[in-house]
């Protein structure tokens, strides 16, 4: 590379000799993640990767994409970008295990207005981050500088993420039966979903990020950046430990567009809202936008990141290797025979 530079192009603002330092700071981060099968490192026109394939006997590959959203934006204030990477590879690998599957590689995309090399090594810093807590490998990447289409100081991360799984492993809500439990997972907060509203409600670009909200026992910024939880390795093992029937990632739509995606028709969850641990964050938000209760399901996780269906036989086995696991689920309903899919009572 130390023969590449033009003048022509950096006098329209996109600076290449910028990327390559990016990549220079950022290779330490990524090569933290590399896994059995990463064959090729970053750099190269294409990530490669072999995956481990005995003992499957119909392997099925499942792919997810996902961005960090708007969320993104109170990093920009707060000139924090460490932690978005991590909520970028779990908004990917939290979805693809709703399938039963393992997150076996990750590649991530960065545009940004004016490429600073140190900014976008952070940000890569939280990608790598979150590929350590998913158990995946990050063997690629984009950054691409959009000098006038974008502010010089903002930047959009997206990602994409590969797994696999053994066909007959795969999670059918056909296997999900009335009298099934459902567990909820706690959520480190409001995850990556609900930011323009949460944006809205609490007047980010005028608002001090930095002041300490005794509700929330920390500074406000501080809170709306707490990374997405990564469920990957509490939930398969939960999956090897007993039969799971469904699990749903619960992302934008809340409880009520979620969790009806992994139930066949004729069921119905039936949620107590009472059993739901719902963290300060989203009391204060509800309070200060005057929020109704029904949208607040409707839009956030209200502390709940993931749910799962389990027969009743498997519940305290299930429950008791998630905590084992670190994860403090709990049961917070039901599955019942009706047209309704989701009820909270």
């Amino acid at each position: 590379m130390e023969n590449s530079h033009s003048a022509s192009y950096a006098a329209a603002g996109v600076n290449i000799e910028a990327g390559y330092e990016g990549v220079r700071l950022m290779r330490r981060h990524v090569e933290r993640t590399f896994i059995p099968g990463v064959v090729s490192g970053i750099g190269g026109f294409g990530g490669l990767f072999a995956p481990e394939l005995s003992g499957m006997k119909e392997p099925v590959l499942v792919s997810g994409t996902d961005g960090v959203g708007t969320k993104q934006r109170i990093a920009q204030l707060m000139g924090v970008h460490d932690t978005v990477g991590i909520d970028c590879v779990a908004m990917c690998v939290n979805d693809i295990i709703c399938c039963g599957a393992k997150p076996l590689f990750f590649l991530d995309y960065i545009a940004i207005g004016k490429n600073d090399p140190e900014k976008v090594a952070s940000l890569v810093s939280g990608v790598a981050e979150g590929c350590v807590q998913a158990g995946c490998a990050l063997i690629g990447g984009e950054t691409a500088e959009h000098p006038g289409t974008m502010q010089p100081d903002d930047y959009d991360l997206a990602g994409f993420s590969v797994g696999i799984v053994d066909k007959e492993q795969i999670l059918d809500p056909a296997s999900v039966r009335p009298g099934d439990v459902v567990l909820a997972l706690p959520s480190s907060g409001i995850h990556s979903n609900g930011f323009s509203l949460v944006r809205k409600v609490f007047d980010v670009e005028h608002a001090d990020l930095g002041q300490h909200i005794p509700e929330l026992g920390k500074a406000l910024g501080e809170a709306l950046l707490t990374p997405t939880r990564i469920y990957v390795k509490p939930v398969l093992a939960a999956m090897a430990a007993a039969e799971v029937h469904a699990v749903s990632h619960i992302t934008g739509g809340g409880f009520y567009e979620n969790i009806p995606r992994s139930l066949p028709e004729g069921l119905c969850a039936k949620i107590e809202k009472a059993a739901v641990r719902v963290p300060p964050v989203f009391t204060l938000l509800q309070q200060r936008g005057g929020i109704p209760e029904r949208d607040m399901f409707n839009t956030f996780n209200m502390g709940v990141g993931m749910s799962l269906a389990v027969s009743c036989d498997s519940a305290d086995r299930v429950l008791d290797t998630l905590k084992e696991s670190g994860v403090d689920a709990y049961v917070i309903g039901e599955i019942t025979a009706g047209e309704e899919r989701i009820v909270l009572c």
